[in-house]
């Protein structure tokens, strides 16, 4: 815990909070949320529809075949989640201090997600997620709600859920505790806090495929050196073979 509250609150607003539920109650994010490490709320943007029939969308200015999140329910959903947020009566520590917290829009136009991001993101205490439907998001919502706008890649999702759960994982590993063996990460990010990702085997060292029609047998083997038991040599083969993920860096605005 991080001055009297949990160390990560993720608040996602989306039209279909049910995608989540698998997500919520798996392997290591499921612990996390045990510990009290990461707090994961997830919100139906319809709750703040005004209408009887919680719309949320609506057809675009200009013509198109799609539909468009709406500005105002987004808008509302955001500033109850900001007034939680900034009301020290909601704290039971009464030396609470505002946490660090942004807000991240989900759109194919955004900056490209990397591991860079996921560690700058990771200082902070509170990240809302706004993930988008159909054709998009009321451009005013990335103009004037969102501190920033995120991509996960140069693709076409239905949704924002899916990159809403990548963020979450990325930055949640790295936050302390969330992970068993804190050296793992230590041993994968680069001093530029980009990511470096190399072969992996395991046992058996000689694989023997099926149904190969050969004359000779083949066989799939593990390079020697990872069986040598020579740490220096094989620290040397993963450098040799390992690649460096990195981007370009960002200050968070």
């Amino acid at each position: 815990m991080r001055g009297g509250y949990t160390n990560m609150i993720f608040d996602v607003i989306t039209i279909f909070p049910k995608i989540f539920n698998s997500f919520l109650k798996e392997s290591l994010i499921a612990r996390a949320q045990k510990k009290g490490l990461i707090k994961i709320r997830i919100h139906n943007l319809r709750k703040w529809a005004k209408d009887r029939h919680k719309t949320v969308d609506d057809r675009p200015f200009g013509g198109g075949l799609g539909m468009v999140l709406k500005i105002e329910p987004i808008f509302r959903a955001v500033q109850s989640l900001k007034s939680k947020i900034q009301n020290p009566k909601s704290q039971s520590n009464s030396k609470f201090k505002i946490p660090k917290s942004k807000i991240i829009l989900f759109t194919p136009r955004g900056r490209k997600f990397s591991q860079q991001t996921a560690y700058k993101l990771s200082k902070l205490n509170r990240i809302i997620l706004i993930c988008g439907r159909y054709e998009g998001v009321d451009e005013r919502v990335a103009k004037y709600i969102a501190d920033l706008e995120l991509s996960i890649g140069d693709y076409d999702l239905m949704g924002g859920e899916l990159p809403a759960m990548v963020l979450i994982e990325t930055v949640a590993r790295l936050i302390p505790g969330v992970i068993a063996k804190p050296q793992l990460l230590k041993e994968r990010i680069t001093l530029k806090r980009g990511f470096i990702e190399y072969p992996q085997y395991t046992r058996p060292p000689k694989f023997f495929p099926e149904k190969l029609r050969r004359a000779r047998p083949e066989v799939w083997n593990v390079p020697k050196v990872l069986l040598s038991g020579h740490h220096k040599k094989i620290e040397e083969w993963r450098k040799k073979h390992g690649k460096t993920i990195a981007s370009r860096r960002f200050r968070l605005r």
